[in-house]
C-alpha cells in the first residue's frame, strides 16, 4: 500500500472486458453488465495516515474474502475508487461529491476522521446515496447529525465508553479525563459520563481536560489532572480518549504513581500499544485485537494478512475495513441490486459476519451493534505485536447503546 497518493482517483480494480461502443452481441443477451462502483474515502495524508491505510488494506481483503477472490457480485465486476481527503472537511465533502456526481458510484465508504465524516453526511443526503462510515466514531454521526443514508460499521463513541465503563464499575473511583479538543474527544468524554451512569457505576468524573490534537507537551495538562485527583479517596484514574500519537508514555513520565493514580488509555493500534510494554498489567477496553476473536473470518484475515505483510498481524482498522467490505457485499447480495432504496431496505436490521463475529445494523440509526473486549497488557511481551491478554469479551447486548438521533 504505497504512501504516495495523488489527488486524482485511484481505481484499484479496473473493469475487465468492457463492451466496445457500438458493438453488441446480437440476440445473445450477453451484454456486459455495468460494474459496481464503490468509493473508499480515507485520510491518507496527515496524522491519521496509518489508520487510513489499514482501512484500505482491510477493505480490499474483505472484498477478496466475500467474493472468493472473484471481485464480482452476481456477475458484476467491482470497481473501487480510492480518494484521499487529507484529513480536511472541505476535501472530504469534495471527494464525496465527486464520487457521487462524477464517478457515479453506487455506494461510498469512509472516512477516517470524525470532523471530516460529519462534513460528508449532508452530501449523502443531497445525492440520496449510501455512505457507510468506517472508521470515524463520533456519536453525532449516528446521532443528531445522522440521516437515513448513513450506516456505520465502525463502533461509535458510546460503544467505546460503555466498554470502558464496564471495566470501571468499582465503587469509589474518581476519574479525571484527558481528550483531544475536537468532536472525537468531546463526544468520547460525554459518552463516557453517560455510560458510567448507564452501567450503574459509582465512579465519578471530577475533572475534564481538553488539549489540541497536536499537543506534544502534557506537563501542564498532566499537573492539572494530578491536582484534581491527588487528594481523592479510593481509586484514582485518568481516562484518556485519543486518536494518533498517544500521550500515555508522557503522562507516565510525570510519575502519576506518586499519587496512586492509574491511567486507563483505551485501545489503540499496535505500534502505539507497543510503546506501553513497560506497563505490565495495564488494562483497558478495545474495539479489536487480532488474537481475541475466534471465528473463521478472523482466522482467514490473520492468516492472509500475515502472508501478505511479512508475518505482521492485522491491526485495529484492518478489521474495520474488512467489516465494511463484508457489509457492502452482503447488502448488495441481499438487495439483489445497487439501488439505494433497495439497499437501505436490505441493510436495516441486517446481520453480517465480520472478524469480530456477527454485527447487526440497528434499524433506528443504522449503527452496527458489536462486541468489544477488555484487555490486559502481558508481562514481558515476546515482541511488539503479541501484547495483550483477553480479560473478557463484552457482548453487544450488555452495552445498552442509546439511540441519539432525533429523526
Amino acid at each position: 500500500w504505497s504512501s504516495d497518493v495523488c489527488s486524482s482517483d485511484l481505481s484499484i480494480f479496473a473493469v475487465a472486458g468492457a463492451t466496445v461502443a457500438g458493438i453488441a452481441l446480437a440476440g445473445s443477451g450477453a451484454a456486459q453488465q455495468p460494474p459496481i462502483k464503490i468509493a473508499l474515502i480515507a485520510s491518507k495524508t496527515g496524522p491519521l495516515e496509518a489508520y487510513a491505510r489499514q482501512t484500505e488494506a482491510g477493505f480490499m481483503l474483505g472484498l477478496e474474502y466475500a467474493t472468493q477472490g472473484k471481485m464480482e457480485i452476481d456477475g458484476r465486476k467491482i470497481q473501487v475508487i480510492v480518494k484521499d481527503d487529507q484529513l480536511k472537511p472541505d476535501m472530504g465533502k469534495a471527494a464525496l461529491e465527486q464520487a457521487y456526481g462524477d464517478d457515479k458510484v453506487d455506494i461510498a465508504v469512509g472516512t477516517t476522521g470524525s470532523p471530516i465524516a460529519l462534513a460528508m453526511l449532508p452530501i449523502a443526503e443531497e445525492y440520496k446515496k449510501i455512505l457507510l462510515v468506517e472508521p470515524a466514531v463520533a456519536d453525532q454521526i449516528t446521532g443528531d447529525k445522522w440521516n437515513r443514508y448513513i450506516f456505520r460499521t465502525a463502533r461509535n463513541s458510546s460503544q467505546d465508553a460503555l466498554a470502558a465503563a464496564a471495566t470501571l464499575k468499582d465503587e469509589g473511583i474518581s476519574i479525571a479525563t484527558l481528550a483531544q479538543d475536537n468532536a472525537f474527544g468531546k463526544d468520547g468524554i460525554a459518552s463516557l459520563k453517560e455510560a458510567l451512569a448507564a452501567v450503574g457505576s459509582k465512579a465519578k468524573v471530577v475533572h475534564e481536560e481538553y488539549t489540541p490534537a497536536q499537543t506534544t507537551d502534557f506537563t501542564a495538562a498532566g499537573q492539572r489532572l494530578f491536582d484534581s485527583l491527588k487528594d481523592k479517596p479510593g481509586r484514582k484514574i485518568i481516562a484518556v480518549v485519543w486518536a494518533g500519537a498517544h500521550p500515555l508514555p508522557k503522562l507516565m513520565d510525570l510519575k502519576p504513581e506518586r499519587y496512586n493514580i492509574e491511567i486507563a488509555p483505551g485501545g489503540n493500534i499496535l505500534p502505539v500499544m507497543a510503546g506501553w510494554k513497560q506497563f505490565p498489567g495495564l488494562e483497558g477496553a478495545i474495539y479489536y485485537y487480532w488474537g481475541f476473536p475466534k471465528n473463521p473470518v478472523n482466522d482467514w484475515l490473520v492468516a492472509e494478512y500475515k502472508k501478505k505483510n511479512n508475518g505482521a498481524p492485522p491491526d485495529f482498522f484492518v478489521a474495520g475495513g474488512m467489516s465494511a467490505a463484508l457489509a457492502v457485499v452482503e447488502a448488495i447480495k441481499k438487495a439483489k441490486s445497487t439501488d439505494t432504496e433497495k439497499l437501505i431496505a436490505a441493510m436495516e436490521g441486517m446481520s453480517f459476519d465480520t472478524p469480530k463475529g456477527k454485527m447487526t445494523f440497528r434499524k433506528e440509526d443504522h449503527q452496527a451493534l458489536q462486541v468489544m473486549y477488555q484487555w490486559r497488557m502481558k508481562k514481558d511481551p515476546a515482541d511488539n505485536v503479541d501484547l495483550l491478554e483477553l480479560v473478557r469479551e463484552i457482548p453487544a447486548d450488555e452495552m445498552k447503546l442509546p439511540i441519539k438521533n432525533k429523526k
